[in-house]
């Protein structure tokens, strides 16, 4: 691990916020490492309003596509709602079509099949659109690239709006509207929404002509809560709003199809954490291992004993999912070692068997094993599909783009993407994305970083403190939680391997003169030796609660330790 020290925010701009703000160093400078400096942004961040939403009708496009929609309801077109199979596909797919139910009866959906269809607008789905008199397509999570199918669709008389958030092609696609916060001539002022949060904006827009606000739909944002969540996008700006407010239905109003999600769970209050760990995969294993039509059956379903029976049948998709990709795993970390890889910079596998469902999961975990860019291949049809992971820092999309002459299909974002290629040209491009990469790398992005807020000592952490930090809530890209180091630690002598195959760090650790707190490691009982015999240490760490027999007490989540 490489240990990072944030650099110390300017002293005028701390001493500022502090003295506005009335709160110590330490909160001051998290707040400022997070772009916030003054009293305003502060109150912004910590009392986020849903008056705080932009104007859905500065992103290019949004009148067209308003103005579209209102006609096919005059006209009583029928408008078929389309999506990709994974979470933000299909939580994008539940949110339009729920919405535009409520204004117009002849609403239809449709998402993908991952096998035969592939990812995003298929020719199958077009003509699936023509067959059953389908005159407007709205397209969530996909279609930035679909110039040619577009066209295509437009010559037998049917209309598509897209709403995206992937990066576009040069060439947009001839839609009656294209909503995409990312294109080049849109000035929309946030950039980062997730395909799922550029669906909401335009039923914001649509709502708003029937003088309704964003606080009229609130029930819509578990959804979005979701979406961010899974997709990773940054937790900043509109979607900390979007996320502060989905999670606030998650846990008290939620939608029957998640309800019964979280009765397997069987947690009371969820954390965006919990919808990545614990809500997302069971959405996602519906298209990764059968269809994802039946994820927007669950989240659009309205009786609650069906929807039970919708997620009791989804969670046994998910147990499949993680038999497979655990298996897949096990497999290709042996291709690796039997090819002798291991110097490689690069991560590219390949078994024409393995299940084209879990593949990005695959990818990931391998990403985490040899923490470099990867790419996990199989057989789709007639081609090889991959999915690809990156390490923080380095632009894969743009190595796929530099090697393009091998690939017949791709898209995706910085850090995941996805392509296909013919099989003749596989060994071409697993030598070309090695080489590109060896290129154009920086060779430290290959050693895990940690990101450290700050430096503290075990005496300014108090429950006052920890009350102000779970308010920098939620945590995610560009919002990670705080992490601290502090340096002079000793273990109180009860330090020990736990879990059941010892793998796990428990430790009592203190300061000279300072409080004992309780600090798990999970996955560092290999460095037990670095803290036994009274030996001096520093560690990087969060803080969390933790609850045992009705007690709650703060402690210390270990992410890495070193001798002093």
């Amino acid at each position: 691990m490489r240990w990072t020290l944030k650099p110390k925010p300017d002293s005028d701009k701390l001493k500022s916020l502090k003295s506005s703000l009335q709160v110590d160093d330490i909160i001051a400078t998290l707040l400022l490492q997070r772009g916030i400096d003054t009293y305003e942004d502060a109150k912004r961040f910590f009392r986020p309003s849903l008056r705080d939403l932009h104007d859905p009708f500065l992103m290019k496009d949004m009148d067209k596509a308003v103005a579209r929609i209102e006609k096919a309801i005059t006209n009583k077109e029928n408008i078929l709602v389309y999506g990709d199979y994974d979470v933000d596909g299909t939580t994008s797919v539940a949110l339009m079509a729920s919405y535009l139910k409520t204004i117009h009866p002849l609403v239809y959906t449709y998402i993908p099949n991952r096998y035969d269809e592939g990812y995003g607008v298929s020719y199958k789905g077009i003509n699936f659109a023509l067959e059953n008199d389908f005159t407007l397509i709205i397209t969530l999570d996909c279609g930035i690239k679909a110039a040619e199918k577009v066209e295509y669709a437009k010559n037998l008389g049917i209309d598509f709006i897209i709403c995206d958030h992937h990066r576009p092609s040069a060439e947009l696609p001839n839609a009656v509207a294209v909503l995409d916060p990312k294109r080049d001539d849109c000035t929309y002022p946030y950039k980062e929404l997730c395909g799922c949060g550029v669906g909401f904006k335009l039923i914001q827009a649509l709502a708003s002509k029937q003088g309704k606000t964003a606080e009229d739909l609130t029930e819509y944002l578990d959804l979005v809560a979701i979406a961010i969540g899974a997709d990773i996008v940054p937790i900043t700006g509109e979607n900390r709003v979007l996320t502060c407010f989905g999670l606030e239905i998650i846990n008290t109003n939620p939608r029957p199809g998640i309800k019964a999600i979280l009765n397997q769970i069987e947690k009371t209050e969820l954390t965006i954490t919990d919808v990545v760990f614990a809500i997302a995969p069971r959405i996602n294993a519906a298209g990764r291992m059968e269809h994802g039509n039946f994820a927007v059956a669950l989240l659009t379903e309205e009786d609650g004993t069906l929807a039970a029976k919708y997620a009791l049948q989804i969670n046994s998709y998910n147990l499949d999912r993680r038999e497979t990709d655990k298996q897949i795993t096990e497999e290709a970390l042996k291709q690796i070692e039997e090819q002798k890889e291991q110097n490689r910079l690069t991560t590219v596998v390949y078994n024409k068997n393995w299940h084209k469902g879990v593949i990005g999961i695959v990818a990931s975990r391998l990403t985490e094993t040899y923490y470099r860019p990867t790419l996990v291949f199989t057989k789709s049809g007639d081609v090889l599909a991959a999915s690809a992971r990156s390490v923080k820092g380095f632009d894969v999309y743009n190595a796929l783009e530099n090697c393009s002459q091998y690939i017949e299909q791709f898209g995706g974002h910085k850090y995941a993407a996805g392509l296909t290629l013919k099989e003749e040209n596989y060994e071409a491009f697993k030598q070309a994305f090695e080489d590109e990469v060896t290129k154009t790398i920086d060779k430290t992005l290959l050693i895990p970083e940690i990101k450290i807020d700050t430096q503290i000592d075990l005496d300014d952490i108090t429950p006052k403190f920890y009350r102000i930090l779970k308010q920098l809530a939620p945590f995610g890209p560009e919002n990670m939680t705080p992490l601290f180091m502090t340096e002079n630690l000793k273990d109180t002598g009860y330090g020990k391997c736990v879990g059941e195959d010892k793998t796990h760090l428990r430790i009592t650790v203190e300061q000279p003169q300072s409080n004992k707190l309780v600090a798990i490691g999970f996955g560092l009982g290999d460095k037990l030796d670095i803290i036994s015999g009274g030996k001096t240490f520093k560690a990087v760490y969060s803080i969390d609660e933790n609850e045992w027999q009705g007690n709650v007490s703060l402690q210390l989540k270990l992410r890495d330790i070193e001798t002093q």
